[in-house]
Parts: C-alpha cells; sequence; structure tokens
C-alpha cells in the first residue's frame, strides 16, 4: 500500500481528535467512521484480518470506540499523544505492544525482548519482523563481558 495513503489515514485521525478536544462534539464520531474504513481498506487489501497491521488497526478502533463511553473520556486525549508520536517519529507503542502477543512473535517472551521493544528506535519494516534480530541483540554475548 502506497504509505502516502496509509500516512493520510492517521493525519486525519489527528485532526479529528484535536477536533474532539477542542470541543467539537461530532469529530469523535467521525474519527471512528474515519478508523472504520481505515480496517475496511487494509482488510480488503491484507485478505486477512490477523495481518499485523490490520491488528494494530483493529486495535486503535476498538480503544477509539472506548472514548465514547464517558468512564473512558480520556482515551482521545492519549490516543492523540500516541498518534503524535507515531507520527512525528514513526515510533507506535500499540504496534510494540501488540508485538508482545504470542501469535504475533516467534521468540519466547523475556524481559530483555520486552526492553528491546520499548527502547530501540524505530526502523524501516515492522517491528514483528524485527523481532529475532531484537532477541538476538538483548540477549548476553556469553563471552563473560
Amino acid at each position: 500500500m502506497n504509505e502516502r495513503i496509509a500516512g493520510a489515514y492517521w493525519q486525519l485521525t489527528t485532526l479529528l481528535l484535536v477536533a474532539h478536544l477542542a470541543g467539537w462534539d461530532g469529530a469523535l464520531p467521525l474519527a471512528v467512521l474515519l478508523n472504520i474504513a481505515q480496517v475496511n481498506h487494509f482488510v480488503i487489501l491484507r485478505g486477512s484480518l490477523t495481518t499485523f497491521d490490520v491488528q494494530v488497526r483493529i486495535a486503535y478502533l476498538a480503544l477509539l470506540t472506548l472514548g465514547e463511553i464517558e468512564v473512558f473520556g480520556f482515551m482521545p486525549a492519549l490516543l492523540l499523544i500516541s498518534l503524535v508520536v507515531r507520527l512525528l517519529t514513526d515510533y507506535c507503542i500499540l504496534a510494540r505492544t501488540l508485538a508482545l502477543l504470542p501469535w504475533n512473535r516467534g521468540v519466547p517472551l523475556s524481559w530483555p525482548l520486552v526492553r528491546w521493544l520499548a527502547l530501540s528506535p524505530p526502523a524501516a519494516g515492522s517491528i514483528v519482523s524485527r523481532l529475532q534480530q531484537g532477541l538476538a541483540a538483548a540477549q548476553p554475548t556469553g563471552n563473560g563481558h
């Protein structure tokens, strides 16, 4: 998929979340509808609900939808912060969290892996595709140093 199109979904969501936090009542429902469209678009493109990029979008949509419930009224602000970080740095905390799920990682769960996931800088490609290298980097060298 064209990265510009994928980025446009996140940019429009960011603008709608800003509008919501600025007081526009219709912005959050529009953000939810936009993200439903994004999930459907990616499901059609990937042909599956289980690809990692679709999982990230489904999880984001679920969290965004929770923001419609009064007790989770903080969620849009939290999601806005995470989106701004994602757009400015390409660091996606949601993707890194989802990478810890057993079906997304082909490596054992360990504290060094969690630390690597949290602290490794953004890089090209999916975080899931970099897990094996992350696990290798997180392991002690065994040379006594």
